[in-house]
């Protein structure tokens, strides 16, 4: 049985003043692919997918929650817009992350830009998920959506363990403060200076020409299915 969320107070930081410690950092690559759709139709907190195929290199990593840094090859049509708000005391949602239809990897790119993000690996009990998934909820909003584009994960925290929940609301209450964990941990000088050392990394998509993204997602679907 998945264990319920405990009622105790949370912490507004996570790992330590120092930096990333053991196993972190931990890195994941994949296109982004479609999820269950419930990020932002029901949560109000889009999420953009990548295939958990990676997570092979890490036989031992917790269920939970996370935080590190995205490198994204984004199609010139996709249009930034305002970093996002989501917190422990804001409801208000994000635009999607994720896309209707999806962009060819080889579609024309931006130069490729950086961005803080949390994230969840495992089942998620309050939906009984069958199969485990890397959902990544990106702290910046997007004015359009992006399927297929890629996407390079830098994880440099652990947040919390998976847990179940009595209530969507009580699920919703609890991804906003994740997503103010994360902004705040990420913001300290150690943690900016992962970011810096992984710069290159996060910025190569090399990898995006041996990638068919639409046959990666059907084949992640159909596992899911």
């Amino acid at each position: 049985m998945p264990e319920k969320r405990p009622d105790t107070p949370r912490e507004l930081f996570s790992g330590p003043e120092s930096g990333p410690e053991a196993p972190f950092p931990i890195k994941l690559q994949g296109p982004i692919i479609k999820g269950f759709g419930r990020g932002s139709r029901e949560l109000g907190i889009p999420t953009a997918n990548i295939p958990p195929e990676g997570l092979s290199s890490y036989p031992n990593l917790e269920s939970g929650v996370y935080y590190g840094f995205v490198g994204l090859s984004l199609p010139s049509s996709v249009v930034e817009g305002t970093p996002s708000s989501s917190s422990s005391t804001s409801s208000t949602s994000t635009p999607s992350t994720t896309t209707t239809t999806s962009v060819p990897l080889s579609t024309p790119q931006q130069p490729t830009k950086i961005y803080p993000c949390v994230l969840s690996i495992g089942y998620n009990p309050f939906y009984n998920n069958k199969t485990r998934s890397v959902e990544i909820h990106i702290l910046q909003s997007f004015k359009h959506d992006f399927y297929g584009a890629g996407l390079n994960l830098l994880m440099l925290g652990f947040i919390r363990p998976e847990y179940d929940y009595d209530s969507l609301e009580a699920l919703v209450d609890d991804i906003h403060f994740d997503c103010e964990v994360a902004r705040r941990s990420l913001s300290r000088e150690s943690y900016l200076a992962a970011k810096k050392e992984y710069h290159s990394w996060l910025e190569d998509f090399e990898w995006v020409n041996k990638v068919d993204a639409v046959e990666v997602e059907r084949a992640v679907l159909n596992k899911a299915s």
